[in-house]
């Protein structure tokens, strides 16, 4: 069982298509604009601010107003109101679906009912499957922290779909990093995914096309990704006076290498609107 976007979803029903699916989300993005790009149109701040605060969120677990706030560079109530015009302007994928006139109301409800049912499921079957396992706090924090990075540094979506269970469910990823961290106990942290998914995650990362992401390019916006990660689980997982040291990204090992190799591995599918990718943990 495998968690889902609700979109995703709707297609492997059947019920809407790809055309459907990619004008829908088209329009959802275009409702859902992040305070940088509003704050922009209102004049609140020029693009060499907004790319400030960003390149700082990279850094640092912080809502982009709260560092603006810090920087000087928006005030308390230009934040609210930011936060207000953007609550105001998001629009849900269901309603939009609706509005278009691609499902009905009710097939929305019930389609969702649906989902979140499936969704459960595969939350429990991750529960159940790491519970009492040596790494599943560590799985749990780069999971959760993920969850947070996308959003903030990528501005996409992303989610826990399924636990990696077979050497089937590591086919499409060409592409391995991975972080080790000499501490106590010792941390490796890494992902893994197809090239396609690379380049997309390094053109969000460093705000240019996909068309100027070489492959070195891409593979360097990943690694810096990882760095990124692994500095957010240590923080998370380790005592807050021990001391550790990481490896630069390594790109050598495959995945299932990494796995056969690695002490009480575990490993997770991740979705996002970038492309599927593997999240790994070992000592």
């Amino acid at each position: 069982m495998a968690a889902k976007f609700f979109g995703q979803f709707l297609l492997e029903q059947g019920l809407i298509h790809r055309d459907q699916l990619l004008a829908a989300l088209d329009i959802q993005r275009a409702s859902n604009p992040i305070l940088g790009e509003l704050a922009q149109a209102r004049g609140m701040l020029d693009a060499s601010q907004a790319q400030t605060i960003n390149e700082q969120q990279r850094r640092e677990d912080r809502r982009f107003g709260d560092i603006a706030q810090a920087l000087g560079l928006l005030t308390a109530a230009q934040v609210d109101e930011l936060l207000a015009q953007q609550k105001a302007q998001r629009k849900l994928f269901g309603e939009i679906l609706v509005e278009q006139g691609m499902l009905g109301r009710d097939q929305v409800e019930q389609a969702l009912q649906a989902q979140l049912a499936e969704r459960d499921d595969a939350v429990q079957a991750l529960e159940l499957g790491v519970a009492g396992h040596p790494m599943g706090e560590v799985l749990g924090a780069a999971i959760g922290t993920c969850n947070k990075l996308f959003p903030r540094i990528l501005r996409t979506r992303c989610q826990y779909s399924s636990l990696v269970q077979s050497p089937a469910d590591l086919a499409h990823c060409a592409v391995s990093g991975h972080v080790r961290v000499d501490a106590e106990p010792p941390l490796l942290i890494g992902m893994a995914c197809d090239q396609a998914t690379m380049t997309n995650i390094a053109s969000a990362y460093m705000l240019i096309p996909v068309a100027e992401c070489d492959e070195a390019l891409a593979q360097d916006a990943l690694g810096e990704l990882i760095n990124v990660l692994m500095g957010y689980v240590v923080k998370d997982v380790l005592a807050e006076d021990a001391r550790y040291r990481a490896s630069p990204p390594d790109f050598g090992t495959p995945v299932d290498l990494l796995l056969a190799r690695g002490t009480h591995p575990l490993a997770v599918s991740m979705i996002s609107e970038l492309g599927p990718f593997v999240l790994l943990v070992s000592r």
